[in-house]
C-alpha cells in the first residue's frame, strides 16, 4: 500500500512538472488548471496501463 502511494505521488509530480515545463516553454504560460488536469489524466492512464499489464501477465 505504501509503495502504491509513493508511486502515485511520484508519477503525479513527474507528469505535473513535465506538463508545466512544456506549457511554459512552448506557450509562455502555465495555467494551474491545465497542469493539474493533464497530470491527473496521465496518472489515471498510467494506472489503467498497469492494471492491464498485470491482467495480461496473469493470463
Amino acid at each position: 500500500m505504501l509503495r502504491e502511494l509513493a508511486i502515485l505521488i511520484l508519477v503525479l509530480a513527474g507528469f505535473a512538472s513535465a506538463t508545466a515545463a512544456y506549457l511554459a516553454a512552448f506557450h509562455g504560460e502555465a495555467p494551474v488548471k491545465e497542469i493539474v488536469s493533464t497530470a491527473f489524466a496521465a496518472t489515471l492512464g498510467m494506472y489503467v496501463g498497469r492494471y492491464i499489464e498485470r491482467g495480461l501477465a496473469r493470463g
